[in-house]
């Protein structure tokens, strides 16, 4: 298959004809109505997420009531990004007024991503630049 083609497939706009399909008698030594096991080594990232305190909530609240729902989960501790860019100004700036008010009621901090898009910080989070420490502003591409 082509690349034009499997790109095509793979964004929905043709079928895939090359598609192969396991049958459940495929895992070999595997009898009816045995528990699917996983290895013992592998832990699913949100389990381990929640038991180390390492959640980041992504919320796209769609009115100013679910701004409700960005409060409970900063209060509790959870870093939350607030994406605004489905709500009109009126309500978005209802909203960023709000997760100011929060972060500065728990000590947190907000910190703008993007164009509508901010992140609510607890106290106890630190937000790390993600820029190399000593990195020279204009070094590489300034050749004059």
């Amino acid at each position: 298959m082509g690349s034009v083609r499997k790109a095509s497939a793979w964004l929905g706009l043709v079928e895939d004809s090359d598609e192969r399909y396991y049958d459940d008698e495929y895992a070999e030594g595997a009898e009816t109505g045995d528990a699917w096991v996983t290895d013992p080594r592998v832990r699913v990232a949100s389990d381990s997420a929640q038991e180390e305190g390492r959640r980041i909530a992504t919320v796209s609240p769609s009115c100013f009531r679910d701004a409700r729902g960005i409060g409970e989960l900063f209060r509790d501790g959870v870093p939350v990004i607030v994406n605004l860019t489905s709500l009109d100004p009126s309500d978005a700036k209802r909203v960023v007024d709000f997760a100011a008010g929060l972060t500065f009621g728990l000590r947190g901090s907000i910190d703008r991503v993007a164009t509508r898009v901010f992140l609510l910080s607890p106290a106890h989070t630190q937000v790390v630049n993600g820029e190399a420490p000593g990195r020279v502003q204009d070094g590489f591409y300034n050749q004059s």
